[in-house]
């Protein structure tokens, strides 16, 4: 299995998945994955049912706009994926969900604070919301490309619904199910009107160091591995 076949796959087995479990709803969402160190990503394509799609459906497209492999058209939002992984080299897979409960957040427009270490271990410490923009627009690129500066994992898409990073496909689906268990709880917390415990900020601050940690081990992998090729 080449390279691309392996990206292709995993990202088709990433977005059955998450259909399944109503994490994707309908044709919505997208799911790509980062294709080894090269300038290319692996993405579901536009306007399609994940669950009638098989491995040669996934697109492959340079980070320049360029389709390499595939002859559906790629998500509407490619250029969105693109963006975050030109910002954040230690991302290597995307996943943009319209899961429920993280889904209430993102329609009252409000952000979920550190709340559990495991929370900020692997999310970060705060779950931001990015501002609103049309799907596939200049605004909506620009407005997660500014927000995923802060280094962390999850993020809220106002009016409309999540977007999960990872170092890999394991790890962003993870995140996916951890944003979805944080939001559940503390939209069951708020409902109680009683105040909202948060995590004590030096541990906030040390687990929260101890991903970016994590980050920038692997952007110096990808930093080496250029250089090996240059």
């Amino acid at each position: 299995m080449g390279l691309h076949d392996e990206a292709r796959k995993q990202v088709l087995d990433a977005a059955i998945g998450m259909t399944r479990r109503g994490l994707l709803v309908g044709t919505g969402g997208n799911v790509s994955v980062r294709i080894g160190d090269l300038d290319l990503l692996a993405i579901t394509p536009s306007q399609r049912d994940y669950l009638e799609l098989g491995p040669d459906d996934i697109c492959v497209v340079g980070f320049d706009g360029t389709p390499v492999e595939g002859a559906l058209a790629p998500s509407v939002e490619t250029r969105m994926h693109i963006a975050v992984y030109q910002a954040r080299p230690d991302v290597n897979a995307i996943l943009h969900t319209h899961q429920v409960h993280a889904s209430v957040f993102a329609v009252l427009g409000e952000p979920i604070p550190a709340l559990t270490d495991e929370q900020v271990a692997n999310l970060g410490n705060t779950v931001a919301v990015v501002p609103y923009g049309l799907s596939g627009s200049e605004t909506l690129m620009a407005n997660i490309q500014a927000a995923v500066a802060n280094k962390c994992n999850a993020f809220v898409l106002q009016s409309h619904g999540a977007l999960l990073l990872g170092l890999d496909v394991e790890r962003a689906l993870r995140n996916v199910e951890l944003l979805e268990k944080t939001a559940h709880a503390y939209q069951m917390a708020l409902a109680t009107g009683k105040a909202v415990c948060r995590l004590p900020e030096d541990v906030e601050a040390a687990v929260f160091d101890l991903l970016k940690s994590d980050q920038r081990v692997e952007v110096r992998r990808k930093r080496k591995a250029k250089e090996a090729r240059a």
